[in-house]
């Protein structure tokens, strides 16, 4: 299916102009060049004009406007994605959410916060602790709230508070055509009619524009620890896993790092970690008694399922050390690997097909003759693969391989993304994924978005 686009004359850019002003409209290379790509290594692609808004009434207008002259629209959160999700790939109108960046209401007593999309998570948090209470989904990064709901985000929390869709009550949303609508309710409970506003989360901007959301908190823990295991192999890891997870013990973060990456954060951040398959931990609790016999208990668990090496603390700067270390892989991979390319991909797969999924990308690292690094949300069964290259034969030899590990994860009953989006670097797997479920898709998006005007190019292949 192909679709039709008209440029942006200079009568739209005057248009828009009247909508948002002169100071929120700019065709200068600079500013649409910041904006033409994301984190990952997709070719950048300019918009051919920027527009920041500031309300929803701008959106509607905007939105009008270009679906009436069948012109693209792309939105724009902080570009934290991976997968070149807000990359204008038609150009046309890209629409920044930079200044829609206020919380709106916080409503402490029900833990819920609403904002508008271009706050950041990380200066959301900051704000929300004077009052006790954050946004529990991490994806490490100071992405936005807008972008977080647009790709599902998801992160090493996810195992105890779950990925961003579930922690979203309601939400503002404009469709391509300037309508405005409001899905969801402030209530915990809701089972009235379709659950349109978790349709539209994780849909990548491709189905409506997000334009405010009342967000699920948590209250701040009293108490932090964490807790590092080594094992001689992959299995012996993952039982760990699977027993702390099983044990009502209620870990916060369980993640996992193969011996290679695990060599290389300790190295860099001074761990001292045995260069073996190692399982990083994080436990919460309101009682400092309670969290050291969770400790405790881990300790067992681990040395049950084989480790080699444990090391739990209570401390805070040691706890933020671990962190650290593992919140900055990809950069202390990058930083080691200097002149070449990093691509970041991942896959999820049910906890049981981890060990397995591990193995297969252990073999083809080996066969294939790829550097690569592996390490993810094993508490989920989420693993993200770093392949290092240069040059058209190494580079040909990593995206051959990330395509024989996203089918297997596929095989073994998971997806080919768990938190980083299609965008432009998984769509040749939908069809593989989803089958004729695609194709009703396909029906949900025309019938939101019938010009197909709004990000198109992603999640599809036309």
């Amino acid at each position: 299916m192909s679709h039709s686009y008209n440029p942006v004359s200079p009568e739209i850019v005057e248009l828009l102009t009247q909508i948002v002003g002169a100071e929120n409209v700019s065709t200068r290379a600079a500013d649409l060049e910041a904006r033409s790509n994301d984190q990952g290594i997709h070719p950048p692609q300019r918009a051919e004009v920027l527009v920041w808004v500031h309300d929803e009434q701008q959106v509607s207008r905007v939105m009008a406007l270009a679906n009436q002259q069948r012109i693209p629209v792309t939105a724009w959160g902080a570009g934290t994605s991976l997968e070149g999700n807000p990359i204008p790939l038609l150009g046309g109108i890209q629409l920044s959410f930079e200044r829609m960046n206020r919380i709106l209401a916080v409503h402490e007593g029900d833990f819920q916060v609403t904002v508008q999309p271009g706050i950041g998570y990380k200066d959301l948090n900051a704000q929300l602790q004077r009052h006790g209470l954050f946004f529990a989904p991490d994806p490490g990064a100071n992405a936005s709230i807008g972008g977080m709901l647009a790709n599902n985000a998801a992160g090493i929390r996810t195992v105890k508070y779950g990925a961003t869709r579930d922690n979203v009550l309601r939400m503002q949303v404009v469709l391509a055509d300037g309508s405005v609508m409001r899905l969801g309710s402030r209530s915990i409970k809701q089972s009235s009619g379709y659950d349109l506003a978790h349709l539209v989360i994780g849909s990548e901007g491709t189905l409506a524009m997000i334009t405010e959301a009342t967000l699920k908190l948590a209250p701040i823990p009293s108490h932090f620890s964490a807790a590092v295991a080594s094992f001689n192999s992959v299995s012996s890891a993952i039982e760990a896993v699977v027993a702390v997870r099983g044990s009502g013990l209620e870990p916060a973060a369980l993640e996992f790092l193969d011996p290679v990456t695990t060599a290389l954060i300790s190295g860099s951040d001074g761990l001292n970690l045995p260069e073996k398959p190692t399982v990083l931990m994080e436990f919460h609790s309101a009682h400092q008694g309670h969290l050291q016999a969770t400790l405790d208990s881990v300790r067992e668990i681990c040395a049950e399922c084989g480790s080699v090496y444990f090391f739990a603390t209570t401390n805070q700067s040691e706890r933020l050390k671990l962190w650290h270390a593992r919140h900055h892989t990809y950069e202390t991979i990058v930083r080691a690997n200097p002149g070449r390319k990093v691509s970041n991909s991942d896959v999820a797969v049910p906890i049981s097909a981890y060990p397995i999924l591990i193995d297969f990308i252990e073999a083809n690292r080996r066969e294939r003759g790829v550097s690569a690094y592996s390490f993810g949300h094993a508490g989920d069964g989420n693993i993200h693969v770093l392949y290092v290259y240069a040059g058209e034969q190494e580079s040909a030899a990593a995206w051959a391989m990330n395509t024989a590990v996203v089918y297997k994860a596929i095989e073994l009953g998971g997806t080919a993304t768990g938190e980083h989006g299609i965008g432009l670097g998984k769509t040749q797997f939908m069809q593989s994924e989803h089958g004729q479920a695609l194709q009703l898709m396909r029906v949900v998006k025309t019938a939101l978005d019938p010009n197909w005007i709004l990000n198109p190019g992603k999640i599809f292949v036309d």
